[in-house]
């Protein structure tokens, strides 16, 4: 469902459940093109917003409490502001940690009613639960007049998640509240500093396919991934006391002590190493106007994922190598998250001849379905 029908039915059905009129927004959501993994590392982080989200609608109460609609799952919940949100990461918690992070500030939230959903392609791995709490800290800032910035209300959000990974984990939130028309955002995930590079999102297609793989978190071993990061960190802090974090080590002084830390080690850092300066390298294509170019750092992003980070399956390769066979294709590489999609990028006039190549070649070469999905970039968080 386009978000414009999905925010006609959600608001006419708020106002039928609440009997109030509600200031309704749509929140997009998000896929990153590189610098998933450097992120945690205090990295640079190259981030898409997309055409698909949540739609997000709220209207202030003053009966101390929240009641939180669920549109896609149709469950009601009844929460007191006065209590502190429950543990874990449902979207409940995101929700009510969201009004929480706004009385943290001294904002005093009376009440509100909310009712969300979304239009993210379902089993893709894309979650909207960043996307809903980003539209509640919007839609709540604007109703209470609190007055916070786009990263403000970012930082708000992330703290509101349970097991947040850090400045790494601000990526969804950041995306959903300060994405730009025509733009892409590169985001400092240290200092938090971010800047707009060019990008024309109407002329480009980004094709999710999904081969349907079950992963969990230790077949997809990112946990260990960081594990062994940390431990090639800290084996350069000892000659090197200085490194704050991986971001901050040369290639050379990981060469050098490439045999005190062990291949796989050295491989693991070697990656977030290059992937750092893949996006380095993007940001300068982006402002070029080289697309092309970033498409190839898509490509060499994949096969540091498959070859040095080792988080890849051979579903994964396999899209990603098919891709490389369609000669108006410009880059894909493997999602981060623990689905098995891989993003393609691809020019709009393209895009239909692209899925229909993929699904063909995916089909002579393994069983099973192919899902493909066809997704516009430049969304941004807008009231509708």
């Amino acid at each position: 469902m386009a978000a414009t029908s999905l925010a006609a039915a959600l608001v006419a059905d708020f106002e039928q459940h609440f009997q109030i009129r509600p200031l309704a927004v749509f929140s997009p959501g998000r896929v990153t093109l590189l610098g998933k993994h450097a992120g945690h590392f205090g990295g640079l982080v190259l981030p898409v917003s997309i055409d698909r989200g949540a739609v997000v609608a709220v209207a202030l109460q003053r009966n101390g409490r929240a009641r939180l609609y669920s549109y896609d799952s149709d469950v009601v919940v009844d929460a007191s502001l006065a209590a502190a949100p429950p543990a874990g990461k449902s979207w409940m918690q995101r929700l009510l940690g969201v009004a929480a992070g706004f009385q943290r500030l001294g904002i005093e939230v009376p009440g509100f009613d909310c009712m969300f959903g979304a239009n993210l392609p379902v089993g893709a791995g894309l979650s909207a639960a960043a996307a809903v709490a980003s539209g509640l800290a919007y839609a709540l800032n604007e109703l209470l007049g609190a007055g916070l910035g786009p990263m403000e209300l970012a930082r708000l959000a992330l703290r509101a998640e349970a097991d947040a990974e850090g400045a790494a984990g601000l990526t969804d939130y950041f995306t959903s509240l300060c994405s730009r028309p025509a733009h892409l955002a590169r985001l400092d995930c240290r200092s938090l500093h971010f800047e707009y590079l060019p990008f024309d999102a109407s002329t480009y297609r980004w094709v999710l396919c999904d081969a349907g793989v079950s992963r969990s978190r230790a077949d997809a071993g990112y946990a260990a991934r960081q594990e062994e990061c940390a431990r090639g960190l800290a084996v350069l802090r000892r000659h090197f006391p200085e490194l704050r974090s991986l971001r901050d080590a040369t290639p050379m002084q990981l060469h050098r002590y490439r045999g005190e830390m062990g291949e796989g080690v050295y491989r693991r850092c070697a990656f977030v190493l290059a992937e750092n300066q893949r996006v380095e390298l993007a940001a300068y294509h982006l402002a070029a106007g080289n697309v092309r170019a970033v498409g190839q750092q898509m490509y060499a992003s994949h096969a540091g994922l498959r070859n040095d980070y080792a988080v890849s399956c051979p579903e994964l390769d396999e899209l990603v190598y098919i891709a490389q066979e369609f000669p108006a294709a410009l880059g894909a590489r493997m999602l981060g998250g623990l689905g098995s999609c891989t993003l393609n990028l691809v020019p709009a006039a393209e895009a239909d001849a692209f899925v229909q190549h993929v699904q063909t070649a995916y089909a002579r070469r393994r069983a099973g379905a192919l899902a493909t999905y066809q997704l516009g970039g430049g969304g941004v968080l807008t009231q509708v």
